[in-house]
């Protein structure tokens, strides 16, 4: 009889793959997890209890059916469960490295919530997919037959891409508009390397671009081309630009140099990364090494930039999040990497004000968590009498992302925006008030998961299928 591969959860304990040591991660952007070996995959992946109600499942925006690919991959069937894992993700060896999962499959598996340590989910999707590209599993996009209809995409951030790669299966024409000149989106010039090291996304845009998807990069909507150009010329458009505005920071000196935005930052240093010549990072304006860092705000963008004026050599890192460690809206894991390697936290402190021009300090308010505020979280508010002065030669402002004003941008006033300026969108279709736009992602949803816009970007895809209805017509070779 046949060793029975699961429900080892009482018997193996949890075991992520091996982390570098922070010494040797703080020198580079290479990613700071080694890989599965098989065996390893497959016994953590028999960790699994394949309870009757899958709450990783139900936890994961894209419904992955995880209980099925772990049983898979403990039965050493590794190439049906990346047929599995990419019946419902776009990107699984992305979503492995960069979803929160500690937030979502992980966070509410049956077992953790048993005491038994959670299965490692993300680690063992990494693992299939990366594999399924090492074995050539991986197979081009070829559409059985061609349509003539075209679908223009706006951003080719994960919600653009996820929803190209749909169309084009289903053999529709589709052209990606982005402002940079590589596709990816936040996941190219936001995410640092050290969580997705760069020629995974690029992969991915070169298996579309081989499956045909057009990408028009270098253009910028409203400027290069206008949006009523990209409407006449498909059949139907989706939005998925994302959120590119940052908030702000207040407070006497607040527009000294030196005080820059963290999409500026990371940017400049994943085109370092790709052999770019930046000048703003030569001239030392976006580039860390030998500086005191002061890095404000607590999500996952913040931890990006604490981490990569790490490895660019900073003399000090030190991040200021107003509210404690556990109302903090990023990663409890990126946190945690990022104390071993070497940041300094200080909770519930607020910048009040600005030293020098160039900066050379911050004015550091210490905050207590009052009374809840209308979502549930204790807001911040003053102690009074405790201030500090912070040193700081740069100050990176990490503090989240809102919409552009597209309707005034692109000069369409009948795009519909909510009080917030994201695009308003049916759930799950992403229709418009207009006929035949879309919109997908964090326009529509503020900032927020790659999965998410992964989700979105498929969901809107096939609504756009239902719209174009039947092929009109076989496209010329």
């Amino acid at each position: 009889m046949a060793k029975q591969p699961m429900l080892k959860f009482v018997s193996v304990g949890r075991d992520m793959p091996e982390k570098r040591n922070a010494e040797a991660r703080r020198q580079d952007f290479h990613e700071i997890y080694a890989e599965y070996a098989d065996a390893k995959a497959k016994e953590q992946a028999g960790r699994c209890s394949q309870c009757g109600v899958p709450y990783c499942q139900t936890h994961c925006p894209l419904h992955n059916n995880i209980p099925d690919w772990l049983r898979l991959t403990a039965e050493g069937r590794l190439k049906e469960a990346y047929e599995i894992s990419q019946l419902t993700n776009t990107f699984p060896e992305i979503c492995g490295r960069i979803c929160p999962q500690d937030r979502l499959c992980e966070g509410n598996c049956v077992i953790e919530q048993s005491g038994h340590g959670t299965v490692t989910i993300g680690a063992v999707e990494k693992y299939i997919t990366d594999t399924a590209w090492e074995e050539g599993w991986v197979e081009p996009i070829k559409p059985s037959a061609e349509r003539i209809e075209s679908v223009g995409i706006i951003g080719a951030g994960p919600g653009g891409l996820a929803a190209a790669d749909v169309l084009r299966r289903a053999g529709v024409q589709v052209t990606v508009y982005d402002r940079y000149d590589r596709g990816g989106g936040l996941m190219t010039y936001g995410i640092p390397g050290f969580k997705l090291e760069k020629d995974v996304v690029m992969r991915r845009v070169d298996q579309l671009e081989q499956g045909g998807v057009e990408f028009v990069l270098n253009c910028d909507v409203g400027t290069d081309i206008t949006f009523e150009e990209i409407r006449n010329k498909h059949n139907a458009v989706m939005i998925a630009t994302g959120v590119y505005k940052s908030r702000d920071l207040q407070g006497p000196g607040s527009g000294a140099d030196g005080i820059v935005r963290a999409i500026d930052y990371l940017t400049a240093s994943n085109r370092v990364g790709f052999g770019d010549t930046v000048p703003e990072y030569e001239s030392g304006e976006l580039n860390a090494t030998g500086k005191r860092i002061v890095v404000v705000g607590g999500g996952d963008t913040a931890m990006d930039c604490v981490r990569t004026a790490v490895r660019q050599g900073a003399k000090s890192v030190t991040c200021l999040y107003r509210r404690d460690r556990e109302n903090m809206p990023g990663s409890q894991r990126e946190v945690a990497n990022a104390e071993e390697e070497g940041v300094k936290f200080e909770w519930l402190s607020a910048p009040i004000g600005f030293a020098g021009d160039p900066v050379t300090s911050v004015k550091v308010q210490k905050m207590r968590l009052g009374a809840p505020d209308a979502t549930g979280r204790q807001s911040p508010e003053p102690i009074e009498g405790a201030e500090h002065d912070e040193p700081a030669d740069l100050v990176i402002k990490a503090l989240g992302f809102e919409a552009e004003n597209l309707p005034t941008l692109w000069d369409q006033k009948e795009l519909e925006v909510t009080r917030w300026g994201t695009v308003k969108a049916e759930f799950t279709t992403g229709q418009t008030a207009m006929e035949g736009v879309y919109a997908v992602g964090d326009i529509v949803r503020g900032a927020s998961l790659v999965v998410w816009a992964i989700r979105d970007g498929r969901d809107s895809a096939a609504a756009i299928l239902d719209y174009l209805g039947d092929a009109q017509a076989v496209a010329a070779e």
